[in-house]
């Protein structure tokens, strides 16, 4: 079994360029914990590494899948073997939690997903909303409800799928004591000041504007993907759909571009506030703050084998 450094916090915390930094010192690849980058041709929305990051230190997980295609944890964690077959030392770097948790604690086995029964969810969501299965599950399964990292769309659709094919709780399938620190395993968390972390946020949304996100989004719509598969559901790119029409033959108007924009930062910051819920379930995790890279790195030597 390799030893896994994991680099996880907020999005925006700045994980990316200490994960560079720490890649290039140790001479290995980072292996993304991002549910979303794991798309191709969606790359400003989900602030991929850039070409020349990506040159400079092998990234795996990265342009693995089309936006039509569905990936889930389990996949992940399949590619996760591949990646890290007879290595010593397995890099992650992310903030997708449920990904993190298959690092470093695995699942217990669960069944393949019922296409049909999750487009039926698929279309009640369209009809009544999230709330609607959110209530349902609420009542199936409190507690793995309660421990959810917010109304979070892709797992309440998973949960209910399993209690549906198996008549189980969701939550009867998660045996292991997730406070307790995983086995060869070094966990870094980074953090900041919730309003500096927001202003973060804020800050990468113009930017990704800047650099191009409504011409991202308009090709992806002139190659024929939509906003209902699978990649396209992501935040940075669904908030686009109510003006699609006007994306597709022109360029949206100030207006509509700024609601996009202040959407999207909403939507980021409500996804960072859950993640920070989810990561104090974990008391194992050694935090600092982004700047402080030497000590890092010290711990780093210190602890891995």
């Amino acid at each position: 079994m390799s030893f896994s450094l994991v680099l996880l916090g907020p999005t925006a915390v700045g994980k990316s360029q200490l994960a560079l930094s720490i890649a290039e010192r140790l001479q290995i690849p980072i292996i993304s914990v991002d549910s979303r980058q794991s798309y191709k041709k969606l790359d400003i929305g989900t602030a991929k590494p850039s070409p020349e990051e990506q040159k400079a230190v092998q990234h795996l997980n990265i342009d693995v899948k089309d936006p039509s295609e569905h990936d889930d944890v389990q996949q992940f964690l399949h590619r996760c073997e591949n990646y890290t077959q007879n290595q010593s030392l397995a890099f992650y770097c992310g903030g997708s939690t449920l990904h993190l948790q298959g690092v470093l604690f695995g699942f217990d086995p669960l069944p393949s997903a019922d296409k049909q029964f999750i487009s039926e969810l698929e279309k009640r969501i369209k009809e009544n909303g999230i709330e609607d299965l959110y209530t349902e599950l609420q009542k199936k399964d409190p507690e793995y409800t309660a421990e959810m990292d917010g109304m979070n769309r892709q797992r309440i659709i998973r949960a209910l799928d399993v209690i549906h094919q198996t008549n189980q709780p969701f939550s009867s399938f998660h045996t292991t004591d997730f406070s307790q620190k995983p086995n060869n395993a070094l966990v870094i968390g980074l953090t900041r000041d919730r309003q500096k972390l927001y202003n973060r946020i804020n800050k990468r949304v113009d930017e990704m504007f800047e650099r191009g996100l409504e011409v991202e989004v308009r090709s992806l719509l002139t190659q024929n993907y939509t906003f209902q598969m699978p990649g396209m559901k992501t935040v940075g790119y669904r908030e686009f759909e109510p003006f699609q029409k006007e994306l597709i033959s022109d360029t949206l108007s100030e207006k509509h571009k700024n609601e996009v924009a202040e959407k999207i930062k909403t939507q980021t910051r409500r996804y960072a506030k859950r993640q920070l819920t989810w990561f104090r379930r974990w008391p194992f995790i050694q935090w600092f703050h982004p700047d402080q890279k030497e000590e890092i790195m010290n711990l780093i030597q210190t602890e891995i084998p």
